[in-house]
C-alpha cells in the first residue's frame, strides 16, 4: 500500500507513534473526508473486497464506500502504520430491535494499552474510537455511546440508548465478508439497493445526498432541497463530497 498517498487523501502526516492519539486523529479525519456512499451499486460497478481495488477506488479515484470497503481499507492502513488490528463481524439492530444476520457489518478492533473500537463505515457513528472495556457512557460529538456485554461473549454498541450493532469476538478476514457484501449490493431486500446515497459529517451536523434530495443538518435543524436536474446532482456530488462522476447514479 502507498501509505503516503492514503494519508495525503486524508490530509495527514504519518503519525510518529501508533497510539490512541494517532488513532483518534486518523478516525476523525477519515470520517470527515471519505464519504459513506453506495454509489457503485447504482453505477453498475462491482464491489470488490480486495485491498488493491479498494485503494484504487477510495484513494486514487477519491470515492467512498460502505462498511466492508471503508473499514476494510482503513484496517489495512492502520496495520501499515503499526497498529494491532482485527476485523470483526457485527449484526446490525433493525428498527424493530431485532438483529440482522452475521457479517451484516464489518468493524475494527484495535489493541493498544486496552482494546478500542474503530469504525469509519457505519454512516452516523462515533467520530472518535471507543473504549471496548469501558463500563461508563462515552461522550462523543455525535452522541453518547455505551458498550454492553451480550450473550456468548458478544458486545453491544448503543448510541443515545439505542442499540446499533452486536460485535462477535472471533477475528475475521476481509474476504469472509464477500458473500454478504454481494447480497447487500444486489438484493432488492437490501436498503443499499433502493436508492443512491452519499453522506459526510460536518462540524455541526451532516450533509447527505439521497437520490435527488440534498439534506443538510446543522445543530439539529434539517434543511432539505430537491435538486432539479442531473447537472445539479453531479455538481452536488463534486461540491459536497469531492466526487467527480460522468453520470448520475441510478440513471439508465
Amino acid at each position: 500500500m502507498d501509505v503516503d498517498a492514503y494519508l495525503d487523501r486524508l490530509g495527514l502526516d504519518r503519525p510518529a507513534t501508533a497510539d490512541v492519539a494517532a488513532l483518534r486523529v486518523l478516525q476523525e479525519r477519515h470520517l470527515a473526508v471519505v464519504p459513506f456512499e453506495n454509489l457503485s451499486i447504482h453505477l453498475g460497478e462491482p464491489i470488490v473486497l480486495d485491498t488493491d481495488a479498494l485503494f484504487d477506488k477510495i484513494v486514487r479515484r477519491r470515492r467512498g464506500g460502505f462498511c466492508y470497503e471503508l473499514n476494510g481499507l482503513f484496517a489495512a492502513l492502520l496495520r501499515e502504520l503499526g497498529f494491532d488490528v482485527t476485523l470483526k463481524s457485527a449484526k446490525v439492530f433493525r428498527p424493530d430491535g431485532t438483529l440482522g444476520p452475521p457479517f451484516d457489518h464489518a468493524t475494527i478492533r484495535v489493541d493498544l494499552d486496552e482494546p478500542w473500537l474503530a469504525d469509519v463505515g457505519f454512516g452516523r457513528f462515533s467520530r472518535f474510537p471507543l473504549r471496548l472495556t469501558a463500563t461508563e457512557a462515552q461522550a462523543d460529538p455525535d452522541g453518547e455511546f455505551l458498550i454492553l456485554d451480550a450473550p456468548y461473549g458478544d458486545i453491544d454498541v448503543l448510541l443515545d440508548g439505542k442499540p446499533q450493532f452486536r460485535i462477535e469476538q472471533r477475528p475475521r478476514d476481509l474476504d469472509e465478508f464477500i458473500p454478504t457484501a454481494f447480497w447487500q449490493s444486489t438484493s432488492p431486500d437490501s436498503h443499499f439497493t433502493r436508492k443512491p446515497a452519499c453522506s459526510l459529517p460536518g462540524a455541526h451536523g451532516r450533509v447527505t445526498l439521497a437520490g435527488d434530495k440534498l439534506i443538510v443538518t446543522t445543530h439539529g435543524v434539517r434543511e432539505e432541497t430537491e435538486l432539479s436536474g442531473d447537472q445539479d446532482i453531479l455538481d452536488a456530488y463534486r461540491k459536497e463530497f469531492g466526487i467527480e462522476l460522468d453520470r448520475v447514479p441510478g440513471r439508465p
